[in-house]
């Protein structure tokens, strides 16, 4: 099994505070539902810690967040930023999405190197993968009492991330060093994020199922 993809310890932080100041710029958008200082600590927190907590659940080790002082406050304090500075922010819309698309691209091609190197098979491992990517914003919409924003229309997180995800095991089962698959996860969870992002990608609405008349 190939050993885990990993990044520096200030690359994996950056991406927890990009997550962190998203949700809480995300909370502090709804005016009807006025958060104060610990609620958007708590959803800033949950937004860039929640895919890695998972992951770790799921793998059923320590989570790494919590094997060091720094991620906790990483989170707290970009949330709390995020909140404070929330005008200034919404006017860097488009580096930060950027940021975000590479962030889920980093927790996807990490998440599923650590599955596959904790002896998960492929597809089992993919899935962490994808858990890992996106589950941030879940544990986001469900603290905020929202649909989750990976099952409504108009969302390609998932969809990205399980693109980029399965072509890093596909290019570990073709030999691939795990640098360069995971390069591959990365590039490619990125371009289609952006992309979904640029053209208003996403899947086809749900609709009911109705036989046509017999004339």
């Amino acid at each position: 099994m190939p050993a885990p993809f990993s990044i520096p310890l200030w690359a994996d932080l950056a991406a927890v505070a990009i997550g962190s100041l998203q949700g809480a710029m995300f909370a502090a958008g709804f005016r009807d539902r006025r958060l104060d200082l610990l609620g958007v600590a708590i959803i800033g927190f949950a937004t860039g810690l929640g895919g890695g907590l998972l992951r770790d659940v799921v793998l059923v080790t320590t989570p790494v967040a919590l094997g060091t002082n720094w991620y906790l406050p990483t989170a707290v304090a970009a949330a709390l930023l995020g909140m404070l500075l929330q005008q200034l922010f919404s006017r860097l819309a488009v580096p930060i999405a950027i940021l975000d698309a590479l962030t889920i691209g980093l927790f996807g091609a990490i998440g599923t190197s650590k599955a596959l190197a904790f002896g998960l098979p492929e597809v089992p491992a993919v899935f962490v993968g994808v858990l890992a990517a996106v589950g941030g914003s879940v544990m986001r919409d469900l603290l905020l009492n929202l649909p989750i924003a990976l099952m409504h229309v108009g969302s390609l997180y998932a969809v990205a991330a399980g693109v980029g995800t399965a072509l890093l095991v596909a290019a570990l089962l073709l030999g691939a060093p795990i640098e360069a698959a995971a390069t591959v996860c990365v590039i490619t969870t990125t371009v289609i994020r952006l992309l979904a992002v640029r053209f208003g990608w996403s899947l086809p609405e749900q609709r009911p199922f109705r036989r046509r008349p017999i004339s």
